[in-house]
């Protein structure tokens, strides 16, 4: 080897260069967070964003993403959140359009952009929301016993023969995968989905409450209340931990009883819906001591097991009126008043609490 040959410098690199490493490992970076982030819930997306400035700006796109539709596209049109009282840009849970069987954990679910890096289980869910409201059921009895179907082929536009309710105001029947009619049917409106303009308001008091954002005539199909179904066990076990949760902190939970009745009045069917931790847009609808302007239906599709409780409007709403309802009539009483939750329904006849009893 030459003694006198010396060691080359290394090359400097042209600033163009430079840029030209730097640009691919900063996109694959931002694709791994558009995928990963939008896996995310509402605490863990503020955690990482504050680890760096590329993170924060990517959390905070996808938060004006989540708040512009609650709903994710599961529902016809977005329901947007609205929040002008204090930071919470918008509540994070896991949404369903239908009863399901109850989760634990619950599942993580893809809250992101529509468009880009999409994900391949939301499609595959979105798919699974049409079959099951083409159909109108979330259980189906596939025995074939006890389905009460229509045996019209096809109805009329704009009536149903079959449409009937069954002798009282609360309880209604609607055409089912046990019918012979279409998708199209006129007396299956609850299967296709909301179709009136609804947004979820934060107000000062009540937290996150749900509003009209359009006229919605008497008559017309709102939402059913969706969540996780129960056994009345494990309601009772749910509803301690949110007791606890609630004497510690500012927790609200949407756990509802449901029950059947007879014609006499006794009670024949009980139904457990949380939709605390899945559930859809009806857990944002507050109570009324008044007995608000919602009417509740348990609402029976041929082929289904179980009813479905829905809401329809009581009367005409008007664009910016709160959505509500009456939660029940039993109320806390005697030792028990520590347990009570306050009202702020704001009507004249307001009972200062709200309806509440043992699971």
């Amino acid at each position: 080897m030459d003694s006198n040959a010396r060691e080359s410098p290394p090359k400097k690199r042209r600033l163009g260069e430079e840029a030209s490493d730097i640009i691919p490992a900063t996109d694959l970076f931002l694709r791994c967070a558009n995928l990963i982030l939008p896996w995310l819930n509402s605490q863990e997306l503020a955690a990482v964003s504050r680890t760096c400035k590329t993170l924060s700006l990517v959390s905070k796109s996808l938060t004006s993403h989540r708040s512009l539709d609650a709903a994710r596209s599961f529902e016809n049109i977005p329901i947007p959140f609205r929040n002008s009282v204090d930071s919470h840009p918008y509540a994070y849970f896991i949404y369903t359009p239908f009863q399901i069987p109850a989760s634990s954990p619950p599942p993580r679910q893809w809250w992101g952009a529509a468009a880009g890096c999409g994900s391949e289980s939301t499609r595959a869910y979105l798919d699974s929301v049409s079959e099951r409201r083409r159909f109108g059921v979330s259980l189906v009895d596939e025995s074939g016993e006890g389905m009460c179907g229509c045996q019209c082929e096809r109805c009329e536009e704009g009536y149903c023969k079959c449409l009937a309710f069954a002798g009282m105001e609360e309880i209604a029947n609607e055409c089912g995968s046990g019918c012979g009619c279409g998708s199209d049917c006129s007396n299956r409106v609850t299967q296709k989905g909301i179709s009136v303009g609804l947004k979820i308001v934060r107000d000062e008091k009540k937290g996150w409450c749900l509003y009209a954002d359009q006229l919605i005539k008497q008559g017309q199909f709102i939402c059913e209340y969706a969540g996780e179904l129960l056994t009345t066990e494990e309601a009772r076990k749910r509803q301690n931990v949110y007791d606890k949760l609630r004497s510690t902190q500012s927790f609200a939970s949407a756990l509802l009883v449901i029950r059947e009745h007879l014609p006499s009045g006794q009670a024949c069917l009980r139904i457990n819906i949380d939709a605390t931790r899945i559930g859809n847009i009806a857990r944002f609808i507050n109570h009324s001591c008044d007995g608000g302007n919602l009417s509740t239906v348990l609402l029976r599709s041929s082929g289904a097991l179980l009813p479905r409780l829905c809401f329809f409007a009581a009367r005409d709403i008007y664009a910016e009126e709160e959505l509500s309802f009456s939660y029940g009539d039993v109320r806390v009483t005697g030792e028990n008043r520590g347990n009570k939750l306050n009202c702020c329904c704001g009507s004249s006849c307001c009972f200062g609490t709200l309806p509440c009893e043992n699971t």
